[in-house]
């Protein structure tokens, strides 16, 4: 029986416009090599990823991808600066661990369970807000600091929901169910707080708003501005501010994470970062938006690698490796490994055959 074709997953609206189908150019500036892969289902592999660009790994699901980067790259490294919790999987040796300054995983696992925890307190852009609040005539009037105006301490925040807006009932055998507080009715401070207005607008009617909306808000300060700047980078202007970010699907998870290190730049100059398949949930437009985001980090010295299947994504970087050429045992194999546009030319290669035949159904007149 005729082997079945593989479908290109890709939904109707992210046909890939002729003018977009552009392959990045960077030249890369050193190499990562992983040798003797054999980790799950991979064959025995010596891969080489470039430094100082954008690098996708592509492949059908089940081809290798995450054993080779995340158990493997990104393990070994963690493992090499006595993380010992983290196992790594089987293989020879990795070189050019010399060339970078840290090695972080960027991919879709939770942010955290605190439910404090929201994008503007993520990318540090709450404490100028306090400030500004705590500088307002109706703050000073009222004796009160920017840790009033904290999730974190006890002088403005809620006593009975300690500054979450809800409480949980528990239901002994059962999941515990999350209530609104009725002392603050969900509104996380004391009225003391509440009452303290800065243009008009409450804390909490702060904490209501988008990032858009935040930043208009608040152009007239520029601290505030250049703090929630990395979340709009990211394509996540539409988040409000106080949404806890264990609301958050992985991939608005795992681009908050980007923008936390837009924000703060924790990592030295030369970092590698890997990522999990970021253009989760995302439209087309809003790819460019991410795209602009990662070359930031490009332009600034650090070298990415990104697990993807969205054709959009993979036309536009500068390098592509793929294994396959199929999931499980038929996987584990490097199909394709070299500049982004030489894959076009690459028979057996799904990726190669989608980014064709979205290419000629664009061009066509």
């Amino acid at each position: 029986e005729p082997k079945r074709r593989r479908r290109c997953a890709l939904p109707p609206h992210s046909i890939i416009p002729a003018s977009r189908l552009r392959f990045g150019t960077r030249a890369p500036s050193g190499w990562l090599r992983v040798f003797g892969a054999r980790h799950n289902n991979l064959k025995n592999i010596d891969a080489a990823f470039p430094l100082g660009v954008l690098c996708g790994l592509a492949g059908v699901s089940g081809s290798g991808k995450t054993s080779l980067l995340r158990d493997i790259v990104y393990a070994a490294h963690a493992r090499k600066n006595g993380v010992a919790t983290v196992d790594v999987g089987a293989h020879d040796r990795v070189e050019g661990y010399d060339q970078v300054s840290d090695v972080i995983l960027i991919d879709q696992s939770p942010l955290g369970r605190s439910a404090r925890s929201n994008p503007v307190t993520y990318v540090k852009a709450w404490d100028p807000i306090r400030r500004l609040f705590a500088d307002s005539a109706a703050a000073q009037g009222k004796r009160l600091t920017p840790s009033h105006f904290s999730f974190n301490a006890d002088k403005g925040r809620c006593p009975v929901c300690k500054g979450t807006g809800t409480v949980a009932i528990d239901m002994h055998f059962l999941a515990d169910i999350e209530m609104t507080c009725e002392a603050c009715e969900g509104r996380r401070f004391l009225p003391k707080v509440i009452e303290a207005n800065y243009a008009g607008r409450s804390i909490v009617d702060v904490l209501e708003m988008t990032v858009d909306q935040a930043t208009e808000f608040f152009r007239a300060d520029p601290r505030i501005a250049r703090a929630l700047a990395p979340l709009r980078e990211v394509g996540l202007g539409y988040l409000r501010l106080g949404q806890r970010t264990s609301t958050l699907s992985g991939g608005e998870a795992q681009r908050l994470k980007l923008a936390g290190a837009l924000a703060a730049r924790s990592f030295a100059k030369g970092a590698l970062l890997l990522f999990d398949e970021p253009t989760t949930g995302l439209h087309p437009s809003d790819i460019d938006t991410l795209l602009v985001a990662m070359a930031r980090l490009i332009d600034a010295g650090n070298s990415l690698i990104v697990i993807e299947h969205n054709l959009d994504f993979l036309a536009r970087t500068d390098y592509l490796l793929e294994l396959g050429p199929e999931g499980g045992g038929a996987g584990g194999r490097i199909v394709y490994a070299g500049p982004s546009a030489g894959i076009l030319a690459v028979e057996g290669s799904h990726t190669a055959r989608c980014l064709r035949e979205h290419h000629a159904a664009v061009s066509a007149p």
